[in-house]
């Protein structure tokens, strides 16, 4: 699935000034959000943003402030 979003040049600069890519954070917020809310599990997390094992995935999470649902 291909989503599009229209965001204000002035905060696409600002995504982008800090050597971010939006729409990269943008799946990264989608993603914390659907495992906050138990619809997405690490595997899917780690096969929607490319990481190569579960301590990536667990590396991502902590970095994001997410606690890990067990």
């Amino acid at each position: 699935m291909q989503v599009t979003l229209e965001i204000p040049d002035t905060f696409a600069a600002q995504l982008t000034a800090a050597g971010k890519d939006p729409a990269r954070l943008a799946l990264e917020a989608l993603v914390i959000e659907g495992y906050r809310h138990r619809q997405l599990s690490e595997h899917a997390i780690g096969r929607l943003l490319g990481f190569e094992n579960r301590t990536k995935v667990h590396s991502f999470l902590a970095d994001n402030d997410v606690p890990f649902n067990y």
